[in-house]
């Protein structure tokens, strides 16, 4: 059977891609759009679950527009559902991404401007004219060129980025400094170091090689329970999104496991180790 999650199908519409694959009343090749807001939820349904949270700027494919949702499959990690088509405007090639847990846009290069607007990290911009100290966006507004970072220089070591987003507050299915949940932050970190990750930890548990139950953990393994997934920080710590503090988290290892189980939610269920490109 196939993931819902991971399928550009609604059973109206499909990708053209899927023709002869999975039945739909018609199969598309779909437009490319990119999310305009600060951020936007990825539902399961129209106006139902939230599954993920698309940043600003991120790519999109759109296969139906209707009652003012529009199913779309995410560029970033393939996954599928249905955004506000209000969130959606005309595609975008991109050329820098925001380097900080959140920065400004103003009205222009003046820090004494009030800000219009605010961009989280990891969101993709296209900037018509970057200087030492502003960066032009193409779709309007200034922004701090330090708080940026040119796409194709990704960052070396995912536990330094999910570590910006210390204090965070949990929230379920977020994927931004104002709220993040576990594979939200797992998921910033990775990609902004070029590694290929998933939305859902039970998808993310497929990445990198198994790890011996008794092997030592090293900085960037993950952790892996039912529903929950955190990274290590180095032999003896994780860092994590979690329910239990509401927020990002440093936590002992050994602490983790031992009150995870204790809550009812079960073992370690797997411990994979991930290596960034070029080592």
């Amino acid at each position: 059977m196939s993931d819902r999650r991971l399928t550009p199908a609604n059973g109206r519409v499909a990708a053209e891609t899927l023709r002869g694959t999975v039945t739909a009343d018609r199969y598309v090749a779909g437009e490319a759009a990119r999310v305009v807001p600060f951020a936007a939820f990825l539902h399961a349904t129209p106006g139902g679950a939230r599954d993920r949270e698309l940043l600003h700027g991120d790519a999109v494919q759109v296969f139906e527009r209707r009652d003012g949702w529009a199913f779309v499959q995410a560029a970033k990690d393939s996954y599928c559902g249905y955004v506000d088509a209000a969130a959606l405007g005309p595609a975008e090639t991109p050329t820098h991404v925001v380097a900080l847990r959140h920065t400004h846009v103003y009205p222009a290069p003046d820090i004494k401007q009030p800000p219009d607007r605010r961009l989280p990290f990891g969101a993709a911009v296209a900037c018509a004219d970057t200087g030492e100290t502003w960066a032009a966006l193409a779709d309007g507004g200034h922004v701090k060129a330090a708080h940026l970072r040119r796409i194709g220089r990704p960052w070396r070591d995912p536990v330094a980025v999910a570590e910006t987003f210390l204090g965070t507050p949990y929230l379920w299915a977020g994927n931004t400094g104002d709220g993040i949940d576990c594979s939200g932050l797992v998921q910033a970190a990775l990609l902004a170091c070029g590694i290929a990750c998933p939305g859902d930890s039970d998808l993310q548990e497929a990445l990198g090689e198994p790890l011996g139950d008794e092997a030592p953990l090293r900085r960037g393994d993950l952790v892996f329970w039912k529903g929950h997934v955190a990274m290590a920080v180095d032999g003896g710590t994780l860092i994590h999104a979690n329910a239990h503090a509401m927020a990002v988290v440093h936590e002992d290892a050994r602490a983790a496991v031992a009150r995870i189980a204790a809550q009812g939610d079960g073992p370690v269920t797997a411990r994979r180790r991930i290596t960034p490109p070029g080592g």
